[in-house]
């Protein structure tokens, strides 16, 4: 039900956005559409989905576009940065760095930024850093940290790491091994040895990408990759070609949603960002998967195919 969920918030969005009595500059119509996206997003959490929990982030570049405040994405980039910071080398390293940043910038950009802002930044800086720290081991899972740990290289005792490459990493170690075993041209169709032993766990799902890189190498998972930025570029053209806001929000609605798929399903089965369990557009097995992509972009086309129609 969370991939359907993903195309009724998008047009509920859209729908929103486009209101005559919306204004995305203004903090209370901002507020209803964080609910919007935040309810949907809640629930889905609550049945421990965190994958497509985070899926509902990609709204807010629909909202950059329309006008949300720059603010708002570079505290969110910012805070980002932080609390990877402060799990990799620690909350005092982090807060100092950020303290000698935020207070060169603020001597060197008197006017855009006062004293009492730029404390509030450093106050801001340093709750996230000591706080991501109780986050991660009170509130995160077992499993989610050794995740996060395995992809930030926190661990640095080696029978450890073996063991967890044996363990909760076993997939992402095999589907290293089955896209580097690919080499440039791939070893042909159905001739993957790791993909046709079946040495990678759910390989027809959220690993799907490794049977590309295995199969069709370095060659085939270019082209994927390319595929998908052409995609997600026509999309967007069309999007800015739309008479009607509606359609627009929804075009960057439908971009975003397939973005954040394609970029954490693809960095996730390379061990770029944390295994994240969320599928390839197209390509992972699953009929509610499928249908639920197809519904997306096809109400996205036939709205542009209404374009001219449009006022």
């Amino acid at each position: 039900p969370s991939e359907f969920a993903k195309t009724a918030t998008a047009l509920a969005v859209a729908k929103h956005i486009s209101d005559l009595n919306t204004n995305i500059k203004v903090f209370k119509d901002q507020l209803k559409t964080f609910t919007i996206i935040a309810i949907p997003a809640l629930l889905v959490l609550l049945q421990n989905d965190t994958g497509s929990t985070i899926v509902y982030g990609a709204f807010f570049f629909v909202l950059y576009r329309e006008g949300l405040p720059k603010y708002y994405l570079t505290i969110g980039i910012s805070a980002l940065i932080t609390a990877i910071l402060a799990l990799k080398f620690g909350a005092i390293f982090t807060s100092v760095i950020a303290g000698v940043l935020i207070f060169a910038f603020y001597f060197f950009n008197k006017k855009k930024i006062n004293f009492f802002q730029s404390l509030f930044i450093l106050m801001l800086s340093v709750g996230i850093s000591f706080g991501v720290k109780f986050f991660y081991e009170s509130i995160l899972k077992p499993h989610q940290q050794d995740r996060i740990s395995l992809w930030l290289r926190l661990e640095k005792d080696p029978a450890k790491l073996e063991q967890m490459k044996r363990t909760f990493a076993y997939n992402l170690n095999e589907s290293e091994k089955a896209i580097r075993s690919g080499g440039f041209s791939g070893k042909g169709f159905m001739e993957g040895t790791r993909t046709t032993g079946k040495f990678v766990p759910e390989q027809h799902t959220d690993y799907i990408f490794s049977t590309v890189g295995e199969e069709w190498g370095f060659l085939g998972s270019s082209f994927v990759v390319i595929l998908f930025v052409l995609l997600i570029l026509r999309i967007l053209h069309l999007a800015e070609l739309q008479k009607s806001q509606f359609s627009r929000v929804y075009g960057y609605g439908v971009a975003s949603i397939v973005f954040i798929h394609f970029l954490i399903n693809i960095g996730m089965v390379m061990g770029l960002i944390p295994t994240i369990g969320i599928p390839l557009p197209m390509f992972s097995y699953g009929g509610s998967g499928l249908w639920a992509f197809t519904i997306l972009i096809f109400i996205f086309i036939k709205l542009d195919s209404n374009r001219i129609n449009e006022w």
